[in-house]
């Protein structure tokens, strides 16, 4: 920039000496001349013309440089910016099924001094239920070498840590993530993962036995399970388990596609069960108004870990609050971004449990609500 300044400043000094020169030559063109300049005034005259032509094609020269330094600037400007650091937020479901909970992660990325487009680039790759997609997508952010996994759900989890030991892995999952193989312990996580568990695992037998304490009377219930899901087996399990302590007869229905759903329903009227445990999985979450809807229209008293079964109608719902799980995870992610390292941090347990009963789909059911339940619950829907 020096140098194209003192360029443009010989140019003008030229520029002017030449113009000193030619000026008092010009009174021979007055008004007053009559006759014609000498020879050498016009040989003095050719020569300052010529000069002065030179001069002008060095100044659009000189013009055309500044222009082009000014179209460069901005673009070099920009290249020396450093880049933003880039989060890469992967999910089992859809973007529409988890709007709410995605809403919680960047609440606990801006509690850590984070927001998307403002500091941070997030990349978000969502399978829409094809658990066969997530090693391809987290495949992608780990080739972009983003700076951070959230690996939200559990399928997402265990695909982001078959993908990579070295970019830091933050994960939600609903299951016991010491027995999934995400981490070595609760406490020291080791390695490059860490995360948030809802321990609803823990907490699915208890499905079971408030649905059965709504119907006293049942004798035959069932489990709505997808197949796909990691966590599927010690769903059963536990629920087997459950169903023989109560009395129970317990039948497994499975649905990993919504085309499953109307088949599920159709077999609960054949077994003439008399309530339905929806089982965990992110495909059943992302889909949580349709299965309270269509518990509605089979008339069947029906119970889900997440509130918002029971918010959309469902009979209720017990579990822990999975946007508080979100929120501690979209934290965590900030505090990785900043320099925390995932071995260090450890896993969190969103504990708050809260149940959700809907009176007015008791009602409809002809389901009596005891006072004992009522004065249990954290919410009553009426």
């Amino acid at each position: 920039m020096r140098v194209l300044m003192m360029s443009a400043f010989a140019v003008a000094i030229e520029v002017k000496k030449k113009i000193g020169r030619f000026a008092p030559d010009m009174s021979a063109f007055g008004p007053k001349q009559t006759s014609l300049p000498n020879s050498d005034r016009l040989s003095k005259l050719a020569s300052c013309l010529t000069s002065l032509r030179r001069v002008t094609v060095r100044r659009r020269d000189f013009i055309k440089v500044i222009a082009g330094s000014a179209a460069a600037w901005p673009l070099s400007a920009r290249a020396q910016q450093p880049a933003m650091p880039v989060v890469g937020f992967v999910n089992v479901a859809s973007a529409k099924g988890y709007a709410p909970l995605l809403l919680a992660f960047l609440k606990g990325l801006s509690e850590a001094g984070y927001v998307d487009a403002r500091n941070i680039a997030i990349e978000y790759r969502w399978a829409e239920g094809r658990t066969d997609r997530l090693p391809a997508m987290v495949g992608d952010l780990v080739h972009r070498q983003v700076a951070v996994i959230a690996a939200t759900t559990t399928p997402a989890a265990l695909a982001a840590k078959a993908a990579t030991k070295t970019i830091p892995i933050v994960f939600t999952t609903a299951g016991d993530p010491v027995q999934l193989g995400l981490v070595a312990s609760l406490n020291q996580p080791g390695g490059n993962v860490t995360g948030v568990t809802q321990t609803n695992l823990e907490i699915a037998p208890k499905l079971l036995q408030l649905l059965h304490e709504l119907v006293p009377t049942a004798s035959v219930m069932a489990l709505l399970v997808n197949p796909a899901n990691p966590t599927v087996a010690t769903n059963i399990q536990e629920l087997q388990a459950a169903a023989r302590t109560l009395g129970l007869e317990l039948h497994v229905l499975n649905a990993s596609t919504d085309r499953d759903f109307d088949g599920a329903f159709a077999k609960l009227a054949e077994l003439r069960a008399d309530g339905l445990v929806i089982a965990g999985s992110p495909f059943f979450t992302s889909r949580i108004k349709q299965l309270a809807a269509l518990a509605l229209r089979h008339a069947v008293p029906a119970i889900h870990a997440n509130r918002e079964f029971a918010v959309a109608g469902g009979l209720l719902s017990y579990g822990t609050d999975p946007t508080d799980a979100y929120r501690l995870a979209g934290n965590y992610t900030g505090r990785v971004l900043k320099g925390d390292k995932p071995a260090d941090l450890p896993v969190q347990q969103a504990n708050k449990v809260e149940l959700v009963i809907n009176l007015k789909t008791a009602k409809s059911l002809g389901v009596n609500v005891p006072n004992t339940l009522i004065g249990r619950a954290d919410d009553l829907i009426k």
